[in-house]
């Protein structure tokens, strides 16, 4: 199953069966069923095989698993029961090195031989959590595995916050910095752009939402990890090209490549000049609005 891109990733509890059959009826690019923070300690293990079972239920979904933590006594169980061939993606909480990169690569790859899995058909997305992996986070986005396995890195900013014994406010000041070297490091690495944080401030001001998702957006950010179904659509409309954008983009290809026939290869378009940046970023929007309709019918 082709990964992305992913403008929203849906958080919903490993321990309610029910609830994940409704996350993978939304419009999410991305259903993550979480077996870390959204479950009890004492429901951890006796959950691996609801989510198992999920998995497999919902083959044709894009599904994520969030595991627990390299240092939790529950890494290898999870690993254990939740890889399976068809599933999406694995994600990896309080990565802070390139050590611990190499580290769940080779547990991985141990799974697969187990299993009878191709190596390298689990991706995994490594979550971004305190002031230290935001400092190794360029080492930890180039760092080399035989086979491939990282898809993109996410940000979680509430135990960044708390790590730093700061506070997450509406203004978003706070996490301007890590936001920006997550994202930097992302594009520098030739790995596709980050998934953003969660917004949990108030679930039903979705006016700050999209400032929030937008501020994301900005930085370079794909999509936004979410936790309520209210904010997938927002979320949606942030991080896609927009109708004017489409058409504006085509009219910028289009010109661009009759100038080329021509032999030149900087124009002027609606008072604009136009060089191989701009076309290449043109194409890149017509690219990603041609895979939301392929894949959603948008």
């Amino acid at each position: 199953m082709e990964l992305g891109p992913l403008r929203t990733a849906l958080f919903v509890p490993g321990n309610r069966p029910d609830r994940v059959d409704k996350a993978v009826k939304t419009s999410a690019d991305a259903v993550i069923i979480d077996l870390e923070d959204a479950v009890a300690l004492t429901e951890k293990e006796v959950s691996r095989s609801t989510v198992r079972d999920k998995i497999l239920e919902h083959a044709d979904r894009k599904i994520i698993v969030r595991i627990n933590s390299l240092d939790s006594p529950f890494f290898h169980g999870d690993l254990a029961e939740v890889i399976t061939g068809n599933l999406f993606c694995l994600m990896v909480p309080k990565v802070e090195s390139a050590a611990h990169i190499r580290e769940i690569n080779e547990n991985l790859i141990k799974v697969e031989n187990e299993k009878g899995i191709v190596q390298g058909t689990v991706s995994i997305i490594p979550l971004i959590e305190s002031a230290g992996a935001v400092q190794n986070i360029h080492r930890i986005a180039t760092e080399k595995m035989e086979p491939s396995r990282i898809y993109c890195v996410a940000f979680g900013a509430a135990d960044y916050t708390l790590d730093m014994g700061i506070e997450i406010t509406r203004e978003g000041t706070e996490l301007s910095y890590p936001r920006s070297r997550i994202a930097v490091a992302s594009r520098a690495a030739g790995i596709e752009p980050p998934l953003d944080t969660p917004f949990m401030m108030d679930l039903k001001d979705m006016e700050a939402l999209k400032v929030d998702a937008d501020r994301a957006k900005q930085l370079g950010f794909q999509g936004k990890l979410c936790i309520h179904p209210n904010q997938i659509e927002p979320c949606h409309t942030i991080f896609s090209p927009a109708k004017e954008d489409i058409l504006y983009a085509e009219k910028v290809v289009q010109v661009f490549e009759e100038a080329e026939r021509k032999r030149s290869a900087a124009i002027q378009l609606d008072g604009k000049f136009i060089d191989y940046p701009v076309v290449e970023h043109a194409r890149r929007i017509l690219k990603m609005a041609e895979h939301i309709r392929s894949s959603h019918g948008e």
